[in-house]
């Protein structure tokens, strides 16, 4: 019998708390919560060991305690209100009824997404008193499966470039390093993330949106291929296929978790894939001896590379070595130079379509920064035969990675450029004395994935450069091959304990 989206949300869970009935005795204490995976705490609601209040109360403490030394959470709702929520959970748990995979979790959604009822700003002094009217579809999904939302998570301007600050919250700081850069746009939740203030946190990725914040915090952050997690209510259900939304999390287990949420089929996509998302909850154990990675650095010296970014990344591929796959370097025959021009010329595309109603309005205009009126500029621009050739550029992308998967498994790159920059920096100017010619030519290296439409998961690669701090790699899969990414990316963790024991100091 075909299962409703609410069963098959009651069935993660379900699946979860079979993975985790061997946990240890119930946590009592903020502290003991705090520390738990979210597979983890979600099986002990679900056994009641622990009540959504408490969870919420936990959680609450921690947001008070370190949100106004490192800004990740903003729009935050009245606590007396949460508590009420949570309590309601509570009640409904007592009679058996558990809402979904996240029953009583505390979460911040990503400022980029409308939550029904609380500020939706995408950081811009224009939406600045915008109140979300109705959830996008991955925040209803969340909120249908158990999810409190708490606030939301702070972006940069119209969520332009990979550094969390605006004009109306200011700036979120680095979780290793509060001197430094979160990244972005989702540096608001990797930062709560890391920090503990939220068991989960959503994100969305164009230009390495939730991979690029997850590297420099030392998180998990997963773009799934293109359909897995549909969009909507959109403008352009055809033509916008760039952005998607996707999970962020301190473990894989987690970040699959949540993707078991985020997932699935909805009519109002027609791209989106109808495979069942409660796999993605089921346990990702896998034997991977034989596989091959294809280690492919900084595109055959094309990206510049801030010294040491390499190193640390390089020494991160032994993991891979450690649990019997084989590595070896590997390239993709598009040149560098080709696909960024693809991808300028597309961003343009999308984003200038976004936003050029605000920028026609001179009072408004003003209000924007320079950033987001490049791309509005370069959009006016374009013609049909440039935005064809553009797609024609992405196709031809997406098969050179096809050709290099004939011969791999999987492909791997670096999630970023250069380490976490000073937070008092607009954007990095300069790697490696190459001059950058926009406000994301420092990002490039995440772009090739995006045109592609494939799933990256950035799993933690260490700390390094010469103040250590934290850096990622992608693990990169074909098509549609989600499940087998994440599955790599838990032996990939299981095989790197220093990731867990790594925490910010808080």
């Amino acid at each position: 019998m075909k299962m409703t989206r609410r069963e098959l949300l009651a069935a993660a869970p379900a699946a979860i708390a079979a993975q985790t009935m061997a946990s240890p005795a119930r946590a009592t204490a903020g502290s003991d919560i705090l520390a738990m995976t979210a597979v983890d705490l979600a099986a002990a609601i679900r056994r009641r060991d622990v009540s959504s209040r408490e969870v919420m109360a936990a959680h609450l403490a921690r947001v008070d305690a370190l949100n106004p030394k490192f800004n990740a959470i903003v729009s935050r709702v009245d606590g007396d209100q949460l508590l009420h929520e949570a309590a309601a959970q509570d009640e409904d748990a007592v009679k058996g009824r558990f809402r979904g995979a996240l029953h009583g979790f505390p979460h911040a959604v990503k400022d980029t997404a409308p939550a029904k009822g609380i500020a939706h700003t995408q950081g811009s002094p224009l939406l600045r008193d915008n109140i979300a009217a109705a959830d996008s579809l991955v925040v209803g999904r969340m909120r249908a499966a158990g999810a409190i939302f708490t606030g939301k998570t702070n972006v940069p301007e119209f969520a332009l470039g990979s550094h969390s600050f605006n004009p109306v919250f200011g700036v979120t700081r680095n979780a290793y390093d509060p001197r430094k850069s979160a990244g972005g746009s989702s540096g608001g939740a990797a930062v709560a993330l890391a920090l503990r203030m939220m068991p989960l946190a959503d994100g969305s990725d164009f230009g390495g949106s939730l991979r690029n914040p997850a590297a420099w915090n030392n998180v998990f952050g997963f773009r799934p291929s293109f359909g897995r997690v549909p969009s909507a209510p959109s403008s352009d259900v055809f033509g916008q296929t760039f952005a998607t939304s996707g999970p962020m999390a301190r473990t894989v287990r987690d970040t699959a978790l949540l993707l078991s949420v985020q997932a699935g089929s909805d009519p109002r996509a027609p791209f989106s894939l109808k495979d069942d998302p409660a796999a993605f909850a089921r346990p990702l154990d896998r034997e991977w001896k034989g596989g091959r990675i294809g280690w492919l650095g900084d595109l055959g010296g094309a990206l510049p590379m801030e010294s040491g970014v390499l190193e640390t990344c390089e020494k991160a591929l032994m993991a891979f070595r450690a649990i019997g796959m084989r590595v070896d370097a590997a390239a993709i025959d598009e040149p560098a130079e080709a696909m960024w021009h693809t991808a300028v010329t597309l961003r343009h595309w999308s984003v200038g379509a976004d936003l050029i109603g605000f920028a026609d309005d001179p009072a408004k205009r003003v209000q924007m920064k320079p950033e987001a009126l490049w791309e509005v500029e370069g959009y006016r621009k374009l013609s049909a035969i440039q935005i064809t050739q553009a797609q024609m550029g992405r196709t031809r992308i997406f098969e050179a990675f096809r050709k290099a998967f004939a011969t791999f498994d999987f492909l791997i790159l670096p999630t970023a450029q250069v380490f976490p920059f000073d937070v008092e920096l607009r954007w990095p100017t300069e790697i490696a004395g190459r001059k950058m010619d926009s406000y994301h030519r420092w990002m490039e290296v995440t772009l090739p994935v995006t045109m592609a439409g494939l799933p990256a998961l950035s799993v933690p690669a260490g700390f390094g450069g010469p103040n250590k701090l934290p850096m990622g790699i992608q693990i990169i899969g074909p098509a549609h091959a989600d499940l087998a990414v994440l599955q790599l990316g838990h032996a990939y963790e299981q095989a790197s304990p220093w990731i867990g024991r790594t925490a910010p100091a808080g």
